[in-house]
């Protein structure tokens, strides 16, 4: 051990209550910090593969023209015309899928497409009548860009796939018109009645789905919706999901489709938890700011009462350096206890949380606590710590290097 630190430790045990005053508030800061952002980082990542499940990474849906406008050339009464471009012009939906399927698996980072068909419709059971959406899909495609497999919660795939007339409802949809797996009812759209039977039921978590929307095969749907080419929209999954937002913008300048990446479709909801992160980071930073002001405090206290030991370590040849260091190593020593014990009180709490019941639907469905085991937290929080604490013990290391023997000794000292 040097001197420098073997002196601050024992000028630290001098104020043992003050410095643990200053240790339980890092460790609280560094603990409280890793918690909230570890939830609600875990809150946003579950909301994430939950829209990426259901909804996928980027849909395909309109057809985008350009429109031209027309204005004569060369002066009155000549027939030469220039066409100037004026705007754009969506058709809706998708008049060629296949083709539209064929150019999206050229993509590098495309890692499966889906051909759906949706339309209004009201679906009738012995109890009431609401209007829902009906989407027709190929069952195979559409496993490979959503997470529908792992949604079903009664009923099977197996009979969907099998059963031309059987329909997947949501769970929530099912409940507000008491029907079960096995049950039938009707679909009624522009003067057509036809009847089907449940062949299972999903669950995503999202209310809006889970109580309108519901999946029947592709072929039975353009019958009914009379719709027998086209697509309302292709969704697309991605092998890197991050690199949606440039994809999209690519595949709408190649393919003259309007692409939206799920970053944009979602873009307030990830607005909100940014939000709620950077706020939260902010509150419990408070704890880290009381650490750093009672370690100024106590360093400032210390200084006034050793004056004349800082004198003499003057005299022995201590630089102004040296006492520098001295009073920095008291902040180091407290400051590193504390962030390893507000690791550990941080990941301890994280998993304890991470056991709480709680039962949340509507963006989202989960029975506890969602959290997000990273690295990048207990940095961040460690970070904070450091720049708070050291920022605060600058100043009264500084006035102690400033002390001279000469003035401690006539008394004029400052």
């Amino acid at each position: 051990m040097s001197p420098n630190l073997r002196i601050a430790y024992r000028f630290l045990t001098a104020k043992k209550r003050a410095m643990l005053m200053s240790l339980s508030c890092i460790v609280l800061g560094v603990g409280l910090f890793i918690v909230t952002q570890a939830t609600t980082k875990g809150f946003e990542a579950f909301f994430i593969r939950t829209i990426l499940g259901t909804k996928g990474a980027i849909l395909i849906e309109d057809e985008i023209q350009d429109t031209m406008r027309s204005m004569a050339a060369g002066g009155y009464g000549s027939d030469f015309e220039v066409q100037q471009k004026e705007g754009r012009k969506y058709i809706q939906g998708i008049q060629e899928p296949k083709l539209v399927i064929d150019a999206l698996k050229q993509f590098p980072n495309v890692l499966a497409v889906s051909e759906v068909l949706y339309g209004s419709v009201t679906i009738n059971s012995s109890f009431k009548s609401e209007s829902v959406k009906a989407y027709g899909i190929n069952l195979d495609d559409h496993l490979r860009v959503s997470q529908l497999g792992n949604q079903i919660v009664r009923g099977d795939l197996e009979t969907f796939r099998t059963t031309p007339s059987g329909a997947l409802l949501g769970k929530e949809m099912a409940q507000r018109l008491m029907l079960d797996v096995g049950d039938s009812f009707t679909l009624e759209t522009t003067g057509q009645l036809r009847r089907y039977r449940v062949a299972g039921l999903y669950e995503t978590g999202v209310s809006d789905i889970d109580r309108s929307w519901l999946y029947l095969n592709l072929g039975e749907a353009r019958s009914l919706l009379q719709k027998p080419t086209g697509a309302s929209f292709l969704q697309v999954d991605l092998i890197d999901k991050e690199r949606a937002p440039a994809d999209a913008d690519h595949m709408s300048e190649v393919l003259h489709h309007s692409a939206k990446s799920w970053q944009e479709r979602e873009k307030s909801w990830l607005q909100a938890f940014g939000a709620l992160g950077y706020s939260s980071a902010i509150t419990v930073s408070v704890f880290t700011l009381i650490a750093g002001l009672a370690m100024f405090n106590t360093l400032a206290m210390i200084v006034m009462e050793k004056t004349k030991e800082i004198a003499i370590l003057r005299s022995m040849g201590y630089t102004r350096e040296d006492i520098t260091q001295i009073f920095l190593w008291q902040a180091v020593i407290v400051l590193g206890i504390g962030c390893l014990l507000g690791m550990a009180f941080g990941a301890l709490v994280t998993y304890g949380v991470s056991k709480i019941p709680i039962s949340i639907t509507g963006i989202f469905k989960t029975e506890t606590f969602v959290v997000a085991w990273s690295g990048w937290h207990y940095v961040a929080a460690v970070g904070t710590a450091i720049v708070m604490v050291m920022l605060a013990s600058l100043v009264p290391a500084r006035r102690a290097a400033k002390l001279e023997p000469g003035d401690v000794i006539r008394g004029t000292a400052q």
